[in-house]
């Protein structure tokens, strides 16, 4: 605590908490991300597609030169509350982006609050992390929106006893406890609850235990990078020839690493927010041009960069250029948009995204597997939010 108010009142005196950022011809965004490590495959997707809206819209709004001041995590959650505020306080930055996974956005939370900074989600999903600071907004998702979709969708459609497999962290929490309520409420039958390590897991046990009791289906909640895993040890323990389905959020069947998965993941069913599959113009046009400039294909991750940068433009032109943190998050407050993924917002109350939440199976189209779309929850809010 002595080191933040240190830290604090350095900025004071630095006259950053005064909001001078605006004043510059310069609007400084620090990206912090992994470019390295267990979580580069989220970093890269975030990367790529702040590139690509900037190539897209040029790097000057409202009279304003954008420029994006890059730091690599690692991997590492730790570092990014160091990383953060040697851009708040050496690089004077007017906001702080990123962050594909909780403790990194949670870790950031007192900085922004006490800068005045705006923290902007772009990937972690834990329901609580808008609430750490009055500068935080986000244009990723909640584990919360996608849990309870698919926990409605599931007791409507046949299944009626589960266990539930989550990893062992804050959005594996959110996400079962999401998933468990919801689908009890519907009258379905939970089984038994499994957290599986989040460090180099092996699920092996944990899906032999899942067998043993016999449910319709598995809910399964694993961070982005570690679904092909999953998938491939669900295929070994032979749970898809027991007719055990495999159901969760859409992080287990991630778009970028789905080709690799093979054809073992045909007929999984997740709810998300984003699918490279999502059948408008605007994807379509997105996907060739992310896949065209990336090399790879884009994932869920990736809209929560393009659109955490189109929330920074557009909300630059409603300040007229002003990017002082009083100034940015009131106009980022209630803006509306057509995204690559649909139409979505942020909520003017807490400062989170209200999107669709889409019903998807995985299927094969063009001798490729996508996650295919067959229903839509429109307008979605964070149900933790949503007051009772």
């Amino acid at each position: 605590m002595r080191q933040f108010v240190k830290f604090a009142a350095g900025m004071a005196m630095a006259g950053l908490i005064a909001g001078g950022a605006y004043a510059q011809d310069t609007v400084k965004v620090g990206l912090v991300i992994s470019m390295t490590g267990s979580q580069a495959s989220t970093g890269k997707q975030i990367k790529a597609a702040v590139d690509l809206y900037m190539k897209e819209h040029g790097d000057t709004v409202a009279g304003k030169k954008v420029q994006v001041i890059l730091r690599d995590t690692g991997s590492v959650p730790d570092n990014a509350k160091r990383l953060a505020q040697e851009l708040i306080v050496n690089d004077k930055v007017s906001v702080v982006a990123g962050f594909e996974v909780t403790p990194a956005a949670m870790a950031v939370a007192p900085l922004s609050a006490e800068a005045k900074v705006v923290e902007l989600v772009m990937a972690a999903g834990t329901a609580s992390i808008t609430e750490k600071s009055p500068y935080i907004v986000r244009t990723s998702f909640t584990l919360p929106q996608s849990s309870a979709i698919m926990a409605d969708w599931a007791a409507n459609n046949n299944i009626k006893k589960v266990v539930t497999i989550v990893s062992d962290y804050a959005p594996g929490a959110d996400a079962e406890k999401w998933f468990i309520d919801t689908f009890k409420k519907n009258g379905g039958q939970i089984l038994e609850t499994i957290k599986a390590p989040l460090a180099n897991p092996d699920f092996a046990p944990f899906l032999q235990r899942a067998a043993d009791a016999k449910p319709d289906a598995i809910f399964v909640f694993v961070p982005s990078g570690q679904g092909a895993t999953f998938m491939k040890q669900y295929t070994e323990r032979g749970l898809d020839k027991a007719g055990i389905k495999v159901i969760g959020t859409g992080d287990v069947t991630d778009d970028d690493l789905l080709p690799q998965m093979g054809d073992a993941v045909i007929g999984a069913v997740t709810a998300h927010m984003y699918s490279a599959d999502h059948d408008s113009a605007m994807n379509k046009k997105y996907v060739a041009d992310f896949t065209k400039a990336a090399g790879f294909r884009p994932n869920f991750m990736s809209v929560g960069g393009y659109d955490g940068m189109h929330l920074i433009y557009e909300a630059l032109k409603k300040t007229g250029g002003k990017a002082d943190g009083d100034s940015l998050i009131a106009a980022m407050k209630g803006m509306k948009w057509e995204s690559p993924r649909g139409p979505i917002s942020i909520d003017p109350e807490t400062r989170d995204i209200v999107q669709n939440i889409y019903m998807r199976k995985v299927e094969k189209k063009g001798g490729q597997l996508y996650n295919v779309e067959f229903e839509t929850f429109k307008d979605v809010k964070d149900p933790a939010k949503i007051k009772k």
